[in-house]
């Protein structure tokens, strides 16, 4: 019986990220295994029912050092037991590093162990190299872990298309990051368009329980239909639940947040609103119909943990009247700046985002650095830009030169594949 087990200790949005990859998987080996943190053992379970799921202590709050060191080790035992024909090591941590060496090295794919040291893979190397240039960042993150594996199923095949189910409105409160989030005065207004332009619809306002006073702010810029039409769940839903009530909407407004790749694994149509360090072609909802509301100015998308210079000017065009009229499906005489309206589509790579309005002045660096990295990871359906959306016949010779220097490294070629996979200081940033 051929095994291979998933390595995914990051969190909620990032165990459904993984689904193209773990498809993939369930298409090429008898049993499959799925590693996540403890806390998120009941939502693994829950997308992924056919998959056999291991909890870690990977994540703060999961016992005394006692408690965890007793727990672990039993888990390590039993995963080094199993004797996995290939292990997908998704996260560049300490802790990833450390449970690699329970397995044979050569079974390991992504970051590994080998002789005592610190193995990233090629593959790794090429995104850590393209995310210092984040705006034109050519790949969601679905895909990249996707091509962990060769040949992964099609990016059609991972999440339904969106279609309405019939339940309004739902309203995710908040993002991990504040920043990240729309405030309430502004999200309401947002609301409030939306409910307008469909007709009244009911509304469901969803979070943590550690958002019901966020749920009260919103509700008291809310208009009476709106009130009597809205429920507040906050803090009430665990996964099932949350799942239930996703899966059953017409649309879903919310940041970047693991609800909203929830609302996607689910084909429930999502309106995303991404600011600050948000960043859609990098983490927007995957699959075909969804939209996308991208703020863009000079300094998107940021880095969340450094303080704002400019007063958080990205939040700006969410409040603009123009946008809000477009919320409403309503025609606009112009579109609001420094904002985007996108929808998600496929390409012969994975999912992307199609402009409706807003100009992206990053737009063709970006087709061309997908472009490279698609003659990497597919270059049977790459050459010339063949199955790549936007791409022209007439090739800028000296942006493909600029970017190919930026992308690629000499060693990337010169090497053999077992000194390739040493990473130079460079491309690695310092470990979590």
């Amino acid at each position: 019986m051929k095994k291979a087990l998933v390595i995914q200790l990051a969190r909620f949005g990032d165990i459904i990220q993984t689904k193209r990859l773990i498809l993939t998987l369930l298409g090429r080996y008898d049993e499959v295994h799925l590693a996540v943190d403890s806390s998120l053992v009941p939502l693994a379970r829950l997308v992924y029912p056919q998959l056999c799921v291991h909890g870690l202590a990977a994540h703060r709050g999961a016992g005394s050092p006692a408690e965890v060191f007793a727990a672990s080790r039993m888990l390590f035992g039993r995963l080094a037991s199993e004797r996995f024909d290939a292990v997908y090591n998704l996260n560049f941590s300490r802790l990833n590093f450390s449970l690699s060496a329970l397995f044979d090295a050569d079974s390991v794919r992504g970051y590994a162990m080998r002789s005592g040291q610190p193995v990233v893979p090629l593959w790794a190397r090429l995104a850590f190299r393209w995310t210092r240039k984040r705006r034109i960042a050519p790949l969601n993150l679905v895909d990249f872990w996707a091509y962990f594996a060769r040949n992964p199923v099609c990016a059609g095949e991972v999440n339904p298309v969106a279609a309405r189910g019939g339940g309004g409105i739902g309203v995710v409160l908040a993002g991990r990051d504040s920043r990240r989030s729309l405030p309430p005065a502004v999200l309401a207004a947002c609301v409030q368009a939306v409910f307008e332009g469909t007709g009244g619809p009911a509304i469901t306002l969803l979070g943590t329980a550690a958002e019901k006073t966020l749920a009260r702010q919103l509700m008291r810029h809310f208009s009476g239909p709106m009130v009597e039409r809205t429920v507040t769940l906050a803090g009430k839903t665990g996964y099932t639940d949350l799942a239930e009530v996703v899966g059953t909407l017409d649309t879903l407004i919310t940041p970047d947040t693991g609800t909203m790749h929830l609302a996607a694994h689910l084909g429930t149509p999502v309106q995303a609103f991404f600011l600050s360090s948000a960043w859609c072609f990098e983490t927007g909802p995957y699959g075909m119909g969804h939209r996308v509301w991208q703020g863009l100015v000079q300094c998107s998308p940021c880095e969340e943990n450094r303080p704002c210079p400019v007063s958080v000017a990205c939040l700006a065009p969410f409040a603009d009247k123009r946008f809000l009229q477009v919320l409403a499906g309503k025609a606009a005489e112009a579109y609001p700046e420094h904002l985007s309206g996108l929808v998600s589509m496929f390409d012969a790579v994975g999912v992307t985002y199609l402009p409706v309005f807003g100009e992206d002045m990053a737009a063709p660096e970006r087709r061309e650095l997908r472009r490279l990295v698609a003659e990497h990871v597919c270059p049977e359906t790459a050459k010339a830009g063949a199955g790549l959306i936007g791409m022209s016949a007439m090739q800028d010779m000296a942006l493909q030169d600029s970017l190919g220097r930026f992308l690629f490294s000499e060693s990337d070629w010169m090497l053999d594949a077992a000194g390739r996979d040493f990473p130079d200081v460079a491309d690695v940033p310092g470990f979590c």
